[in-house]
């Protein structure tokens, strides 16, 4: 059974897992204080030795996070590297939406507190 698309979603799938292993697996490594310093010295190097590709280099560069999602970044991994960005899941949330953090935060207490359930099956 196939997964219905949600606009403007990219769904992480095998195929996205596959396509983005190289990035999320730098992201994970961020775990490490050390890595995270080693990052930060040298971002360069770092995508390098993971060997990430030229669109996720550039993403990172860039921190474009919808592009670091489209490129196979997992919302999980891709949290560690906003970590060091001294950004949070709510603020990459606001950015695949294309909103504020606060608009993204006040959207999801309104979610929170409807009864109903918001997917369609």
């Amino acid at each position: 059974m196939a997964a219905k698309p949600i606009p403007g979603t990219t769904l992480f799938d095998g195929r996205q897992a596959q396509k983005g292993y190289a990035l999320n697996k730098m992201c994970f490594s961020f775990n490490s204080a050390e890595n995270r310093a080693a990052f930060k010295g040298d971002e360069e190097a770092y995508m390098r030795r993971y060997g990430l590709d030229a669109r996720q280099s550039e993403a990172i560069r860039t921190r474009n996070v919808l592009g670091l999602l489209a490129a196979g970044g997992n919302v999980y991994y891709l949290a560690k590297f906003a970590g060091i960005l001294g950004l949070d899941v709510q603020d990459l949330g606001a950015a695949q939406t294309g909103m504020t953090k606060e608009a993204f935060k006040a959207m999801l207490v309104r979610q929170n507190e409807q009864p109903e359930s918001l997917v369609d099956d």
